[in-house]
């Protein structure tokens, strides 16, 4: 069976059926793309002709179908990214093509309300993520195989934003900066034992284990992230001081010097944030600190966001709700008294990870196909990592590191 058989098959998206929705779709993007700036979109129709928008550094897209027009029409944002994984259309420059969506999409927002009604249709579901959806939500992601993440992660198989210190740096050495920066913030040293809530593969794991002597205890719902993490942890000696336990954060007891969590957060559902807190309050000892790397939405745009659906949430990360800061800090003092002390954003540095990953991705298809994933899964990836190294290019979306600190006792 296929890799994607033994976990489950990719979403599939709605059928597209010609008819007068999609000239309505058409005439309005015909009003609106003549208005883009920051570049020129040349668009070749079905029919062969071409049209061009804007002014600018060119950006090529070929529409082979008209149906990307009825999808827009009654699937709003969803559709594009449906179209695309039809092979309905296609760009020569993908990420570029989304940075000049986005560099225009609040002012076409803000010119033509129709078009913003348009794009946000439907709503979202329910962020509502309980124990067994939250362990289905992750291993839809996850499971897909590790082999596959093997094929354009670096050797740390760390899977969140590296920070670089020149453009040529390697992968690698730019991911092990980023977990030392975690290890620094939450001042590690031999007496912690820390809690990593989304351990991954163990990457910080090993580098808080290894090198800056603390004990670790790492939690993640997915099994196929929890044995190669013990298979890391055995090959490296670190046994005595890494576990890894196949455990929601929700359910588990215990008391820590610090807590990491490294995007994570964002796969929770926003009901669940003031959950995630009081659990880090309880679990953190008096004094205790937290280091959380999350992607972040900017507060402006955060309600639209949380309203409206997510293409990335439905076909790549089920569940998932990236949060803002001033979200988080709602659900923090809400539901605990942990207090953000710092924060250091990052994003800049995803989207040049974003970028090695796609570009390793690519270079790997004739091995992702070995594996059994098929052409649609290809251009479904393709798309998620394109969209979002451009988001994190045109400062779209943040990440940042925060650190979050728990009183002391009355007496300690």
């Amino acid at each position: 069976m296929s890799a994607i058989g033994e976990t489950r098959a990719l979403r599939r998206e709605p059928a597209a059926r010609g008819g007068p929705l999609e000239r309505v779709a058409a005439d309005v993007l015909e009003r609106v793309l003549p208005g883009l700036r920051h570049g020129t979109l040349v668009a070749r129709l079905p029919d062969g002709s071409t049209r061009r928008f804007g002014a600018g550094p060119e950006v090529r897209m070929e529409i082979r179908s008209t149906r990307l027009f009825r999808r827009l029409a009654t699937r709003g944002k969803l559709g594009l990214g449906e179209s695309y994984t039809a092979a309905e259309w296609d760009a020569d420059d993908l990420v570029g093509l989304f940075e000049l969506l986005l560099r225009n999409a609040e002012e076409a927002g803000r010119r033509y309300p129709r078009l913003q009604r348009l794009l946000n249709a439907p709503p979202r579901l329910s962020t509502r993520t309980r124990l067994l959806r939250a362990r289905r939500n992750i291993q839809y992601h996850y499971d897909l195989g590790n082999d596959l993440f093997r094929l354009f992660l670096d050797e740390t198989m760390t899977y969140s934003c590296a920070v670089f210190g020149r453009e040529d740096e390697p992968l690698e050495e730019a991911q092990r900066r980023k977990l030392r920066m975690v290890c620094e913030k939450l001042g590690l040293g031999t007496d912690d034992h820390v809690l990593e809530i989304g351990c991954g593969w163990g990457s910080f794991a090993l580098t808080a284990a290894g090198e800056y002597g603390a004990r670790v205890t790492g939690l993640t719902i997915s099994p196929a992230q929890a044995r190669l993490a013990r298979e890391r942890v055995a090959a490296a000696g670190l046994s005595d001081r890494v576990r890894i336990l196949e455990q929601d954060y929700r359910m588990h007891e215990g008391s820590y010097t610090k807590i990491a969590s490294v995007e994570m957060i964002e796969a929770i559902g926003e009901r669940q944030l003031p959950t995630y807190f009081a659990a880090c309050e309880r679990l953190l000892a008096p004094g205790g600190l937290a280091c959380i790397q999350t992607i972040l939405v900017p507060d402006e745009r955060f309600d639209r966001y949380r309203r409206s659906p997510d293409w990335i949430e439905r076909y790549v990360f089920p569940g998932c709700l990236i949060p803002s800061l001033g979200a988080l800090r709602r659900a923090t003092t809400g539901s605990s008294r942990l207090t953000i002390r710092e924060g250091e954003e990052i994003g800049p540095h995803y989207a040049e990870t974003l970028r090695r990953w796609r570009e390793r991705f690519l270079a790997t298809l004739p091995h992702v196909r070995e594996l059994g994933y098929d052409e649609r899964f290809v251009r479904t990836w393709d798309f998620y990592l394109a969209f979002c190294e451009a988001a994190f290019r045109t400062r779209w979306l943040a990440d940042a590191q925060l650190v979050l600190a728990r009183p002391l006792e009355a007496g300690s």
